[in-house]
């Protein structure tokens, strides 16, 4: 670095903030959702972390703000455009760092404490399992099979069946797509999105394809997140394979595999598992990470 280069940046006087790097949903570098994890971020607050989030454009930020107890862990999660209080690849993720940097055992349970609420995490092997936090929700979408296929750039007979809207914490229009080649040509038309959802968070889409009687491959599209698309959204396939599960009989559980973010080159896989539970179906979410590097931003 030249002697005029650092003149100009004058590090020693801003404060360093170290964070990691990790694909999450994935085993193999380069694959799945990029991830940045700052585990030392107390001392930030809602502005400065929204300000790196929109800095390092990733789908998702995690500031950890809390670890003092081992068991117990508080963290806050953001998009490019802003705080969002639960992600599925955040949360593994994080869980999968704090094992690896020793700071977990991995043996005893795990709880997050995240803007949705209390998120318990058990590992299983190399996977990081989380239970959603939040009851399935499912309503009615305003997308009609003509709007979705208008608003993909899809002739109708690429809509499968009637969207709908469904969360466990963020809310998402499932879209059914009838085979892979129209998953792939799928392009979001953002005015048309615009006028049939005036409020921006009602526009994330989650397109799915059945491939077998349990196996789905997927694509998200959040707008209104400042994410065009995702690689790998665990807090989309929770609502979908809960959705999916109630159009079945089961008496226990129904296992999932959701295969993601082909289509941007970095695929990702996401296991599910939808439990029968005394109050209602118990949804779980997981998937492995890799660390693949770290960096310090000077603030």
């Amino acid at each position: 670095m030249s002697q005029a280069l650092r003149t100009q940046m004058p590090v020693g006087k801003r404060q360093p903030h170290r964070y990691l790097l990790l694909d999450v949903f994935t085993d193999t570098p380069f694959a799945g959702n990029p991830l940045a994890v700052f585990p030392d971020a107390a001392d930030l607050d809602g502005d400065a972390m929204k300000r790196i989030a929109k800095e390092l454009n990733l789908s998702e930020t995690v500031f950890i703000t809390d670890r003092q107890q081992i068991d117990n862990v508080s963290i806050r999660i953001f998009t490019p455009g802003g705080e969002i209080p639960f992600a599925g690849h955040p949360t593994v993720g994080t869980a999968c760092l704090l094992r690896a940097l020793g700071w977990h055992d991995g043996e005893r349970p795990l709880l997050l404490r995240e803007g949705v609420g209390d998120v318990p995490i058990r590992f299983m092997g190399n996977r990081a399992r989380l239970t959603t936090a939040m009851p399935l929700k499912i309503t009615e979408s305003p997308l009609t099979i003509e709007m979705a296929a208008e608003s993909l750039g899809l002739p109708t007979s690429a809509i499968a069946s009637r969207p709908v809207a469904a969360s466990c914490g963020i809310r998402y229009n499932l879209i059914e797509i009838a085979d892979l080649d129209s998953l792939r040509q799928a392009q979001v038309n953002g005015a048309r999105l615009q006028a049939v959802f005036p409020n921006p968070a009602d526009r994330d889409l989650y397109l799915y394809v059945r491939q077998s009687a349990r196996q789905l491959r997927t694509r998200m599209f959040a707008p209104s997140m400042g994410i065009p698309e995702d690689p790998a959204t665990g807090s989309a396939a929770a609502p979908l394979i809960g959705y999916l599960s109630r159009q079945e009989s089961f008496d226990r559980t129904l296992d999932w595999h959701v295969i993601q973010g082909v289509e941007m080159d970095r695929p990702s896989h996401i296991y599910g598992q939808v439990e029968h539970g005394t109050h209602g179906d118990i949804i779980h979410i997981e998937g492995e990470s890799v660390i693949i590097g770290e960096g310090t931003l000077y603030l």
